[in-house]
C-alpha cells in the first residue's frame, strides 16, 4: 500500500486549478498521508491575495476542495487495501463544502491543510478539514465528497469519463 505519495500524483488527466498536475498555472496542490490525517502544505503567492497580504477566501475554499476530493480518493483505496494505481480508478467531486473562516490569513506564511475523514459509505464521503497558518487553525471546513467515476465501470454510470 502506498501511503509517502502526493494523491494528486496518481490522478493522470487531472486539469483541475486547484489540484491538477496537469494545469500549468494552476495552485498545484500535493496531498499525503500522516497517520489517519491527510496533509498538504501549501506557500501562497501574493497574486492569490483578496486584500493586501491576506489570503482571498475563495481560494482558501478551493484548496480545501481540492485537498477533500484527493483525500476522498485515497482513503477510498486505502480502505481497498490497494495501491494508488492499481484499478479501478476513482475519481470525487464536491457533494458539499462548508467553509467557516476564523481569522484572516496571511499571504507569507505556509499553509497546512489537515483533512480526517469522519464517515465513510464508499460513493459518499465526509471529512472534516482545517486550514492553518502560523500554527493557528484559520478556517474550518465541512466537506462531502461524492464518487462520480469508478473505472470499472461503463460510461453511462460515472458521471464523468
Amino acid at each position: 500500500m502506498t501511503e509517502n505519495n502526493y494523491f494528486q500524483e496518481h490522478m493522470p488527466g487531472n486539469v483541475c486549478f486547484g489540484c491538477g498536475a496537469d494545469h500549468p498555472e494552476g495552485l498545484q496542490i500535493k496531498s499525503f498521508w500522516e497517520g489517519s490525517a491527510a496533509i498538504c502544505h501549501w506557500q501562497p503567492e501574493e497574486k492569490y491575495r483578496g486584500w493586501p497580504r491576506l489570503l482571498n477566501g475563495g481560494i482558501m475554499a478551493t484548496i480545501i476542495d481540492c485537498h477533500c476530493m484527493g483525500t476522498a480518493m485515497a482513503y477510498a483505496y486505502q480502505q481497498e487495501d490497494r495501491d494508488f494505481d492499481s484499478t479501478p480508478l476513482y475519481r470525487y467531486a464536491t457533494g458539499g463544502l462548508k467553509v467557516k473562516y476564523l481569522k484572516p490569513t496571511p499571504t507569507k506564511d505556509l499553509i497546512t491543510l489537515r483533512a480526517q475523514v469522519i464517515e465513510y459509505h464508499q460513493r459518499k464521503i465526509i471529512m472534516t478539514c482545517t486550514l492553518e497558518s502560523r500554527g493557528m487553525i484559520m478556517a474550518e471546513a465541512e466537506v462531502i465528497a461524492i464518487q462520480v467515476y469508478d473505472s470499472s465501470k461503463s460510461n453511462e454510470t460515472n458521471q464523468f469519463k
